[in-house]
């Protein structure tokens, strides 16, 4: 069975800018959707911000093996609501791949309960990818380090938590480093942050790119079937205990109370 992956995509720059609309002609979603699809083992499509609750269903979040998400301009518009059910999914199985400026975004700054801040420059300067784990499944196939010539800089202190693995760190022209992959569970989801992929250049056509993102895929798949009742807190009788006890002492709530959450 492949891989069910799903693209969201803010898709507002390809409509409100022209450069953007120029590299990105179909939407950089369904650009790194094709990325995904050129793997047998993944069948990818995408989804926007304008669908429907954003696309991004009870029903097609229980069909969805993987989440990528890119967002920027309208980190806000994302329904909290929305933000919670994709938490609650995540927490039961579902991956996560937060992609450059989804650093931001709401779900990535639920998952991590940090700021998430960093420092960056707009100047179409040269970044350098270093693998800082060879062996790493996100890093398969790849040279030990590679290049794309026009990105956006983003800088350390990056405001995350520390990861379970570093598996690339970046250099920029103008000399600031930063980690640009990153690994963390969340509940029994597997979450993969990637930093490259600003709108105004051609990020997502390039081929170690494309094959990071395809890697991440694989590695963040969970084939468990999904963690049911994530945020239930049930209140456990004193007749069900697994060893015979009596309920001593005054107590605040009543026996199958919910309680206080």
């Amino acid at each position: 069975m492949t891989i069910r992956a799903l693209v969201w995509g803010e898709n507002v720059h390809e409509r409100e800018n022209a450069v953007v609309a120029g590299v990105y002609p179909d939407g950089m979603h369904n650009a790194i959707a094709a990325a995904l699809n050129e793997d047998d083992g993944i069948t990818a499509r995408s989804t926007t911000l304008q669908e429907p609750e954003h696309g991004l269903t009870e029903e097609v979040l229980a069909e969805t093996d993987v989440l990528l998400w890119w967002g920027h301009a309208a980190h806000g518009a994302v329904a909290d609501d929305v933000v919670e059910r994709v938490a609650e999914h995540v927490w039961s199985g579902m991956g996560l791949i937060a992609l450059h400026s989804a650093h931001f975004a709401k779900i990535f700054k639920r998952l991590m309960g940090t700021p998430c801040n960093l420092t960056w420059r707009e100047a179409g300067e040269r970044e350098r990818i270093w693998l800082t784990s060879r062996n790493h499944p996100i890093a398969r196939g790849l040279p030990d380090h590679f290049e794309l010539e026009q990105e956006e800089m983003y800088g350390e202190p990056f405001g995350i938590p520390e990861p379970m693995e570093t598996v690339f760190v970046s250099w920029f022209q103008g000399g600031e480093v930063f980690r640009s992959g990153a690994t963390w569970r969340r509940g029994a989801g597997n979450v993969f942050y990637f930093r490259p992929g600003h709108e105004t250049y051609p990020t997502y056509y390039d081929a170690n790119v494309r094959t990071v993102l395809r890697n991440a895929v694989h590695w963040a798949h969970n084939p468990a079937a999904r963690v049911s009742g994530v945020t239930d807190a049930p209140n456990i009788p004193v007749e069900v205990a697994l060893e015979p006890i009596e309920a001593r002492g005054p107590k605040l709530h009543a026996d199958g109370e919910e309680g206080f959450r």
